[in-house]
């Protein structure tokens, strides 16, 4: 398997490095590289020495392969290749790179292999390797499942040294001495008397040569930027607000339009009447898009005045009409029809429990995404070409769907992907892609800006599930003898991937992350998964099954710690044998000051591995006459290799926000088949002054570099559960504690 992943690493290389192995024909169209996409677009004096670095006059550009929404990826992705290149991050540009699949994503695939991220083994080590194969053929360049620094953590790296590699050589050539005698410092290659040769110099000479060897690493003793807090490439224009946004796109003769579909997800527009529409000032044009409408004005506002005056029929909803009713779809599919996985079943759960030992049911809403800034995009179609402006987090799906469409082929379609004001799994939608698509069709030739309102945005999301779980247990002696969990849901890859165009057969790992794979060592340990019907559209939502599954296991965990007498951090310990996750359960305690609490004030304990990374959280709350009050929260997480700690701590924070806005208030439910909630002032976050300070470790003890977007969400809520649990004696089940508790 080393050879493989040797040959897959070469991929993106150039020359006869990428051209090694293999003599079937499947192996080497999988062992050779889908080409530099940035050589078409070259100019005068232009370089692109890899698919991710450019010289130019200017300098070095870095081509970052994945999608900047507010995680600081760009940052730290530059910060790999400037590490080998020897340059400061001041000295180079990043952008996106164009939708290529030579940016293809191999990472993203290893969170669906059924083996444990606790599990070392060869076959679990081979499969996760193997996952790179599929991940080529399939071309996929997305941003998701905190892949992008394992994926990049070696390419990026590679990308840098092959680069400098290359300049060193062009310089030897040109001096007609040998490559070793060189040294490289700040953008420039050093002769042995001190001449420097700035690379923009050598860029040119540098692409046409052919590496005989892929170029060794820096050592982690020799970084400079590596393993340190950098400022971040993207602080300056979000702070001045020059950063351009999909939304801050303006263009000669530009029209702009928002769009209104049927509030019953996949439910028919049975027709409408826009005549007051048109009579709106600035509107002119109506747009038909399936199960709903685009208007289209000369300015925006124009465009929701519009689109508010229409009258429609919409169809009914293809699913259960209200809540109530979804719930029951949920209970009634824990049945054997609707098993969709057993991933783990240590022991012999049957034979140990009877049906007098612990249970509890556990339930959570569906959760919208509720970006920052709300879908939009901009196309032109001139000509017969395609230039498209989207925040997306798939841009090589946006080549197919222009294609589905449009009929335009890959090489006549422009994917401009601009910053994103968060993203969370949303912007690996297509529907607004498909939507701006239908109405540059319609306008062809002149530039159109799509834009949501909030309250489309909110009703017509990719949700996170609801779910349900039932959990049973038996503790004996202060141990817990038997464990079974079995949770609930609809499946997010059926629903987010069959809106894509694909399917993928067998169990949805969605459905029961963030439970089976959890480092627990119980005798008798099962978990199973149920796959509720497709009702309401699901997608990824941050930390997907992770964040529903931590609140049922970590609930259930501690009250089972109660149920023995035993401290809630102790009962962990004892049940946990992997040596990483000890170390967080042991730093948080320590920051926290576990088992020493202040008069009128509790802690709650929680713990979840998510995408590999194991987390634990510690919140403190106390009683107050206007409500219950979050006074401090501790997280410790381990990521194996901190690239940047600072920006792993300001996602860490951001993660744990963001749960803790759901676990408090986040609700969407449904009435008549529409979603209910519209804006952020019933879809309420968390406020700035009911946030408590967040301290943060950041460990690494684990043998794989990690990502870190996802990770910090599932613990926070069954912490602050806990926590209330643990001042009040009120054991709550349910999501969002709003509804049982209120806070100041």
């Amino acid at each position: 398997m080393g050879r493989v992943m040797k040959i897959a690493r070469r991929g993106f290389l150039f020359g006869s490095v990428a051209l090694l192995g293999g003599v079937a024909f499947g192996w080497w169209r999988y062992a050779t590289p889908h080409g530099n996409p940035l050589i078409a677009g070259l100019g005068e004096g232009e370089a692109a020495l890899t698919p991710y670095v450019l010289i130019d006059a200017q300098g070095v550009t870095v081509i970052a392969p994945r999608a900047e929404m507010g995680q600081g990826v760009h940052t730290t992705l530059a910060a790999l290749v400037a590490e080998e290149m020897d340059l400061d991050l001041t000295q180079i540009r990043v952008i996106h790179g164009p939708a290529s699949a030579a940016y293809y994503n191999s990472a993203v695939l290893g969170e669906g292999v059924p083996f444990a991220p606790t599990d070392q083994s060869w076959i679990a080590e081979t499969m996760r390797g193997a996952m790179d194969i599929p991940a080529k053929f399939l071309g996929f360049q997305i941003t998701g499942g905190s892949s992008s620094i394992p994926d990049g953590f070696e390419k990026m790296r590679l990308a840098g040294a092959a680069a400098r590699a290359a300049l060193v050589q062009a310089a030897a050539k040109r001096l007609n001495l040998s490559a070793d005698q060189f040294t490289t410092e700040a953008g420039h290659v050093i002769a042995p008397d001190g001449t420097r040769i700035p690379y923009t110099d050598l860029a040119v000479a540098a692409a046409q040569i052919d590496l005989a060897a892929e170029p060794p690493l820096k050592p982690r003793a020799d970084w400079r930027l590596l393993g340190k807090t950098q400022p971040r490439v993207d602080m300056l224009g979000k702070v001045t607000g020059t950063a351009r946004f999909a939304s801050d796109l303006r263009l000669p003769g530009m029209r702009f339009a928002t769009v209104r579909t049927n509030p019953r997800q996949g439910g028919a527009m049975n027709g409408f009447d826009d005549s007051v529409a048109k009579s709106v000032a600035g509107v002119e044009r109506i747009v038909p898009l399936p199960n709903g409408v685009a208007v289209v004005a000369t300015h925006t506002w124009a465009a929701l005045q519009g689109a508010e005056a229409i009258a429609f029929d919409w169809g009914p909803a293809p699913y259960p009409a209200t809540s109530a009713e979804i719930s029951e779809v949920l209970r009634g599919s824990f049945t054997e029809a609707r098993k969709d996985s057993t991933n783990r079943n240590d022991g012999d759960v049957d034979a140990v429990l009877t049906g007098d030992d612990w249970q509890a049911e556990y339930s959570v809403p569906y959760l919208a995404h509720a970006t920052m800034e709300p879908m939009s995009s901009a196309a032109l179609l001139k000509d017969g070409k395609l230039t498209i402006w989207s925040g997306n987090q798939l841009p090589t799906q946006i080549l197919t769907e222009a294609q589905t469409l449009l009929g335009l082929p890959p090489e006549a379609v422009t994917v401009e992907t601009t910053l994103m004001g968060g993203g969370f799994g949303r912007r690996a939608e297509m529907d607004i892609i498909r939507q701006t698509l239908i109405v540059a069709q319609a306008m062809e030739g002149t530039p159109v800006l799509v834009t949501w309102s909030r309250e489309e945005d909110t009703t017509h999301d990719g949700y996170r599930p609801a779910a349900m779980a039932r959990v049973r247990a038996k503790v004996d002696g202060g141990s817990l003898v038997a464990f079974d969990f079995a949770t609930c849901s609809s499946a997010v890859v059926e629903s987010q991937v069959g809106r894509l165009g694909y399917s993928v057969p067998g169990p949805d790992g969605t459905i029961v992350q963030g439970a089976w794979e959890q480092p627990y060592r119980f005798a008798n340990h099962r978990v199973t998964g149920y796959r509720a019907p497709h009702m309401v559209p699901v997608g990824s939502w941050r930390s997907v099954g992770a964040s529903q599954n931590a609140f049922f296991h970590e609930t259930a965990i501690d009250e089972l710690a109660h149920l023995a007498g035993i401290d809630p951090l102790e009962f962990r310990l004892t049940h946990i044998d992997d040596l990483p996750t000890r170390k967080v359960l042991e730093a948080v305690a320590e920051m926290s000051g576990w088992g020493t609490t202040a008069p009128g004030r509790a802690k709650g304990l929680a713990f979840c591995m998510s995408f590999g990374v194991p987390v634990a959280e510690v919140v403190e709350v106390e009683n107050t006459p206007e409500g219950l009050r979050l006074t401090n929260i501790w997280a410790a997480a381990d990521v194996g290799i901190a690239l940047d700690p600072g920006n792993i701590e300001a996602q860490v924070q951001g993660a744990i926000v963001y749960g803790l806005s759901a676990a408090i208030r986040g609700e969407i439910t449904l009435a008549d088949g529409a979603v209910e909630q519209q804006n952020f002032w019933d879809y309420e976050p968390l406020r700035l002054s009911q946030c408590p300070p967040i301290t943060t470790r950041i460990l690494e003890n684990q043998s794989h570099i990690r990502g870190i977007g996802e990770p910090g969400t599932p613990p926070i809520a069954p912490a602050l559960g806990n926590a209330i649990f643990a001042l009040n004696g009120q054991r709550l089940r349910d999501l969002p504690f709003a509804k049982s508790v209120s806070f100041a």
